[in-house]
């Protein structure tokens, strides 16, 4: 593939990304290595994905394994993949029963459409409000940016989905004053990932929780990036100690491998009777049985225990780096869901940032003009964190004598 490089992207993809100048080639643990063979410390995990880095052996194994046996067979067939993940999930949360999907914007997809589906089956066809918040990420379907909460990413691809009310994230006032009996369901992420990586105070999933119960709507708790240990907790609503209506889960679940799922309870489920929903490639084998042996890895004390561990010597490292540089005032988040938050003078910087990191051999992401955000595998080797601060480090040292 020599003839294979950034230029290619411009040539042959449509334009609704801007990738960076380099191209991975492969991958182990927490480091990257370039066409050039240039090494790269991840701090990025694909967007929160990569739970357990790059290539890890019992992924591998599992992957290899079963595609040695079985590939795709449709929802026409069952599978024993997904039949034993979804016997998993189930066990591990507090769902009864679960569709599968390939993505995120799917598993949310799904989420609505069941929400929608029973409040008519059970109220009648007035009950469908649909409530989401400002700031808001819930995937790329029409009906998904249309939920979502930030109007970029829905503007020009109207007449678009309606009876949707966004409110201001956090403001429990707001919701008590807008919730009413044709609400038939509530949407939230517990940190908000894309918009700054904002976290949901206590008192306000709560008051959804009461709120939904009393007005015989559903919670739906978007677990697309805090779920799969990210937080700490194997979904962080164990963490809020509330019980979501409808939880959805994406990006960890297959460790890099794409799967999504929907969770919820029986009597929710119900609703959707055959042929009323569906994918193609969703349940697939391959995805179910490398899932399955992420999630076992996963749901371990020791993995979970160690997230916090974790967070606490790169929250340290990246104190240390902005009482060096002036450019940050905190973090935010839980667990491996790090906001970095750049002081006014610095905002606006945040991909300049991602850049600079790129440059010294360590990938970061962006959450917002304002925010840097880091989602590194749950299992990141502590010489890895170091090596990678010290990188970041260098990166800003060059940015701060710039300015």
């Amino acid at each position: 593939m020599n003839d294979i490089n950034r230029a290619s992207f411009d040539r042959y993809m449509m334009p609704n990304y801007a990738p960076v100048g380099v191209i991975p080639v492969t991958g182990q643990g927490s480091r990257l290595f370039d066409q050039a063979n240039r090494e790269y410390i991840d701090f990025a995990g694909g967007i929160a994905v990569n739970a357990l880095g790059h290539a890890h052996p019992k992924l591998v194994a599992a992957l290899t394994d079963q595609a040695s046996k079985l590939w795709h067979v449709s929802n026409i067939l069952a599978n024993e993949p997904a039949l034993a993940l979804a016997k998993m999930l189930t066990e591990v949360t507090f769902a009864d029963k679960v569709f599968f999907s390939n993505s995120g914007g799917e598993a949310n997809e799904a989420a609505l459409k069941l929400a929608r589906r029973y409040a008519h089956d059970t109220y009648g066809k007035h009950k469908d409000e649909i409530i989401a918040f400002s700031g808001g990420f819930h995937g790329r379907t029409l009906f998904t940016v249309s939920v979502g909460g930030q109007s970029d990413y829905s503007s020009g691809f109207g007449p678009l989905p309606q009876s949707i009310t966004h409110l201001p994230f956090n403001d429990i006032e707001a919701l008590e004053q807008a919730i009413s009996k044709k609400t038939c369901a509530v949407i939230v992420e517990p940190i908000q990932g894309e918009s700054g990586v904002v976290d949901a105070d206590h008192q306000f999933l709560a008051a959804i929780r009461k709120l939904c119960n009393t007005n015989q709507a559903l919670m739906i708790l978007d677990e697309v990036q805090t779920g799969v240990g990210r937080t700490g907790h194997l979904y962080a609503y164990q963490r809020y100690e509330i019980t979501p209506d409808i939880l959805t889960t994406a990006k960890a679940l297959g460790g890099g491998f794409p799967i999504a799922a929907t969770l919820t309870t029986s009597e929710i489920a119900k609703v959707l009777v055959v042929g009323s929903h569906g994918s193609t490639f969703g349940g697939n084998p391959l995805a179910c049985a490398v899932a399955l042996a992420a999630l076992n890895l996963i749901n371990t004390p020791s993995v979970l225990n160690g997230v916090n561990k974790r967070r606490e010597l790169i929250c340290a490292g990246l104190e240390r780096i902005a009482n060096k540089t002036g450019c940050a005032i905190g973090v935010r988040g839980q667990g491996l869901l790090i906001g970095w938050v750049l002081r006014p003078d610095w905002h606006g910087r945040a991909r300049e940032i991602m850049h600079a990191a790129q440059s010294s051999g360590v990938l970061v992401l962006v959450a917002s003009p304002n925010v840097v955000r880091l989602a590194p595998s749950l299992v990141i080797p502590t010489g890895d964190i170091e090596e990678g601060l010290g990188r970041l480090e260098q990166g800003m040292m060059a940015l701060a004598e710039g300015s």
